[in-house]
């Protein structure tokens, strides 16, 4: 009973949230400056009024606000986002060709960061005050702290430019073509395909994007899990532990990291929305054909009906990671319950 007024309740929480972001963004799509039939349309189009009318006319601009608000939520409530200014096509369609990229660029930014950050953070608390928890101090502030355009344009001109490690930017090399589409992440296509020399080259194409994405959460994880175990290893089991003669990795991994990860999974949670949800820089500078390349086109065209797609998306990812984070808190800490 608690578990399903606990979903009810963020279901009703999930509506009111949907319908005050999609009217806010309604209002602020407005206020951006350009008209899209400028941004949109040739010099010479613009220069006969019978395709200037025309156009308006099919993407509903001719009509008062209020009444493009109406539509604008009647087509919502059908899940119709409609069509893009930009490329005339379906607006779902160019959020389903660009979300496989982002997610996929996503999730290996996410393994990178879950991975080395509790690592980091192990290895910290271990040895607490020695200089390796210094240098390990030191790389979480920087991930933390670095542009991501900057940190982005160093690991270009280095890894790729001067010592030509891995490649530069695009998701596959010229001597390859895209994989047959089956999920759109053309590692996980390559594979599928059974041409793992394909396979490779995209994996290699995703390291230096995935780690520029990937810097500023695995300073965020390490810095946060590091001082909630130093706060776990002072406790009084921890120590009753240590005083039978486990050795301290033992206490973390058996003891302290479990209790640790408690306050960790929010930052995770919101995190995991932020890699996905706002990887802009970070594709423009890679040329990497995702959602965050997809909303700086769209802006550059004034392209209203994908902005506004773009913001429900976020909201509605953020929304539901915070609703697996809820349940989540509920599995790992049993004294939690559902209300």
């Amino acid at each position: 009973m608690g578990e399903l007024k606990f979903i009810g309740k963020r279901v009703v929480y999930l509506a009111v949230m949907l319908f005050g972001v999609a009217t806010l963004v309604f209002i602020l799509t407005k206020m951006i400056p350009g008209d899209p039939v400028v941004a949109n349309l040739s010099q010479r189009a613009l220069n006969d009024p019978e395709i200037v009318a025309a156009y308006r006319a099919r993407h509903g601009l001719d009509q008062p606000l209020i009444v493009q608000y109406f539509y604008y939520i009647r087509n919502l409530l059908h899940f119709d986002l409609g069509t893009s200014i930009r490329t005339s096509r379906p607006v779902l369609d160019d959020l389903a060709r660009c979300y496989p990229a982002t997610l996929e660029l996503a999730l290996f930014s996410i393994v990178i960061a879950s991975l080395f950050g509790i690592l980091f953070a192990i290895i910290s608390a271990i040895r607490r005050n020695s200089v390796i928890d210094q240098a390990v101090r030191a790389v979480s502030v920087t991930g933390v702290s670095i542009p991501a355009f900057w940190f982005a344009l160093l690991m270009l001109y280095f890894f790729y430019y001067k010592l030509k490690i891995f490649p530069g930017p695009g998701r596959l090399s010229n001597s390859f073509s895209a994989p047959q589409t089956v999920t759109g992440m053309y590692v996980l296509d390559s594979l599928l395909e059974g041409n793992t020399v394909k396979a490779m080259d995209a994996l290699r194409h995703l390291i230096l994007p995935s780690i520029v994405l990937a810097a500023f959460t695995m300073g965020l994880i390490t810095r946060t899990t590091r001082s909630n175990l130093l706060d776990a290893l002072s406790t009084d089991y921890v120590r009753t532990a240590k005083a039978k003669g486990l050795n301290s990795i033992c206490l973390i991994l058996k003891h302290a990291l479990g209790n640790a990860l408690i306050p960790v999974i929010t930052v995770f949670g919101m995190e995991i929305g932020s890699l996905i949800a706002f990887t802009t820089v970070t594709e423009t500078i890679f040329s990497w054909p995702g959602l965050g390349k997809l909303l700086i086109d769209s802006i550059n065209s004034v392209d209203r009906p994908v902005i506004v797609a773009y913001l429900i998306l976020t909201t509605v990812l953020f929304v539901f990671i915070n609703f697996v984070v809820d349940l989540l808190y509920t599995v790992i800490d049993p004294r939690i319950k559902f209300r």
